[in-house]
């Protein structure tokens, strides 16, 4: 269950208190199938799978928990095909073109007659609220798929004064400093990746992957102005990273020297579920932490 991607959102701690009654909040919006008319649906799921009833599970002052959402298939080109030879059918019928507003009208009946008989996709978005640090840590690097599980959350609890991350300092003045050469904070280490840009939006971008960040080819890019958009780092020896200048962390990977420990106990599946999530939010923990020292992330007032 480890996090693959993150997007971070931030909370004043002194909503908490909201928080207590989070398992009976969730309970009220919980997923419901898609309905034969209608195109998508989203509700809340058990982090445990399709056969559980809990729909969050706390380990320490971390709360995990799942939305899940249904979408129907259903191809524009599929639409349109039809569309058309409908179409065709009358204009031959009537003998004249239809209009626009004719057009459009005969589309969303056919949008109608198809939806009962699409395919449904399943989805599934896990995140977990961290409620010392307050923030919400969602798997994912899509800010649009964030934004939509955060959306449902404060739907679900009332109110919910999230925000995204923002910093105070820029990103890609920071970790352009760090690839040139400042000293990199406390625990972090260079990766082998990372994403140069120049000032210019339409200029240049060179991407490096499985390659010596410190060289000679790096400096000239940094020489002629560019700098850097997206970061790989290491921290503590357990988790390696892409930190975007987005402040979304991707490629989001937990090294052998934090689940080791996993791998030398037996246990059953939700001790081992307990496991994973305690070493998971506190190695994102100290993410955070070097995060919101050295990027100055804002705090949010309540």
């Amino acid at each position: 269950m480890f996090f693959r991607n993150l997007i971070l959102f931030r909370f004043p701690v002194t909503v908490n208190k909201s928080l207590k009654a989070l398992e009976e909040r969730l309970a009220e919006v919980v997923l419901k199938p898609v309905g034969p008319l209608d195109m998508m649906s989203r509700g809340f799921v058990s982090p445990f799978g399709r056969d559980q009833a809990v729909l969050s599970h706390q380990v320490g002052d971390c709360v995990l928990f799942t939305l899940g959402g249904e979408d129907k298939i259903l191809p524009s080109s599929v639409v349109n095909d039809l569309v058309n030879k409908k179409i065709a059918v009358i204009e031959e019928k009537q003998g004249r073109k239809l209009g626009g507003k004719a057009r459009r009208a005969l589309k969303e009946d056919t949008v109608h007659e198809l939806l009962p008989r699409a395919f449904v996709r399943s989805t599934r978005t896990n995140a977990y609220i961290d409620m010392e640090h307050g923030f919400v840590a969602i798997d994912s690097s899509s800010r649009k798929s964030a934004e939509n599980l955060v959306s449902e959350l404060r739907h679900a609890l009332g109110s919910f004064p999230a925000i995204p991350l923002n910093a105070e300092t820029s990103p890609r003045t920071v970790m352009t400093g760090w690839i040139s050469g400042e000293k990199l904070p406390k625990g972090l280490e260079l990766g082998e990746e990372c994403e140069l840009k120049d000032g210019d939006e339409r200029g240049a971008i060179v991407k490096c992957q499985r390659q010596e960040l410190e060289t000679d080819e790096i400096k000239k890019h940094l020489e002629s102005g560019k700098q850097v958009s997206r970061l790989g780092l290491i921290l503590d020896a357990h988790v390696s990273f892409v930190l975007g200048e987005d402040l979304v962390i991707r490629k989001l990977k937990f090294l052998d020297g934090a689940v080791e420990s996993l791998e030398d106990t037996e246990q059953d599946e939700a001790a081992e579920l307990d496991a994973r999530f305690a070493l998971m939010s506190a190695e994102i923990k100290r993410l955070f932490e070097v995060m919101e020292k050295n990027l100055k992330l804002s705090k949010v007032e309540a």
